[in-house]
């Protein structure tokens, strides 16, 4: 089986004006940063720190679940910077009214923001389970890079495995979310943006656009969030709203890319849906 994976190690050529991280580590908190985690139960939501691989730029961390739900969660910032080496994604109250960021998105059961499944004609097929299941990080010169790879995932009447990796960039506030089928393809992928009851939602040509409150109880404070996923229309066969997400069916493909954002009340410039759109819109993304 040929996999091609981001290279180990945090990158000593990573630029020292990169404003770019990772985090990968097991808990208990103090525990070191690992490159590279994998487990054959496929399931390490309990024992991994923050429940799976993180990236961030200076405007927001994703983590990918390690776990059957695969889902790619969201942690929003006040103001620029890196903070998941000090915070760990759950930074005290204190520090969040003191201009920190916070977890204000909610997943629950869904894929999240952009998270990938797949699908058999009929239903969503979870990436589970799973003889292997990696979760890989690597800051590279101006970006940092996350994969979870799930090996021998059952799939109509084969076994595939799906390589699921996200990319955030300095200076670039959108990440770039790729799932390929390592080995067993081609497959029909599932990805979409989820919602709660209250939201605000936007549907344009190739993006899906939510902002709102969660019904989280994690962060110290309630703020609205915004979300968006940027696709290519073309590769995607239909769309399908089960009350809680809007997701995505691809075509049969080997591969698929979207792009996600996110941003939050507390930021003094991209604060309300509208000028969350404008910035969408003003930036010229219409496709990954």
């Amino acid at each position: 089986m040929m996999i091609l994976l981001i290279a180990a190690g945090f990158g000593s050529s990573a630029r020292a004006d990169n404003r770019t991280d990772t985090s990968l580590f097991m808990k208990p908190e103090g525990s070191a940063y690992q490159t590279e985690i994998r487990s054959k139960s496929g399931d390490l939501y309990l024992s991994i720190g923050h429940h799976g691989p993180a990236v961030e730029n200076e405007w927001m961390a994703l983590r990918i679940y390690f776990d059957q739900k695969g889902a790619i969660d969201v942690y929003n910032k006040a103001r620029p910077g890196l903070e998941l080496k000090e915070s760990r994604w759950y930074p005290d109250a204190e520090k969040q009214k003191a201009g920190w960021g916070a977890d204000y998105y909610k997943v629950g059961k869904t894929v999240g923001l952009g998270g990938v499944r797949l699908w058999d004609g009929k239903k969503v097929v979870m990436l589970n389970p799973v003889t292997m299941r990696t979760a890989r990080v690597s800051r590279k010169e101006d970006s940092s890079v996350m994969e979870m790879i799930s090996e021998g995932v059952p799939y109509k009447d084969r076994k595939v495995d799906i390589l699921v990796r996200v990319t955030v960039r300095s200076g670039v506030r959108f990440a770039d979310v790729e799932a390929g089928v390592l080995s067993g393809g081609p497959v029909q992928f599932i990805t979409g943006i989820n919602y709660h009851p209250g939201l605000q939602i936007l549907k344009k040509q190739g993006r899906i656009a939510t902002w709102g409150v969660h019904p989280e109880d994690v962060a110290a404070e309630k703020a609205a969030v915004g979300a968006a996923l940027v696709y290519q229309p073309g590769d995607f066969a239909k769309q399908h709203d089960n009350g809680s997400e809007i997701l995505l069916i691809s075509k049969s493909n080997a591969k698929i890319a979207t792009k996600v954002i996110s941003a939050c009340a507390r930021e003094p410039e991209v604060n309300t849906m509208d000028k969350f759109v404008e910035y969408i819109d003003s930036h010229g993304v219409s496709s990954p």
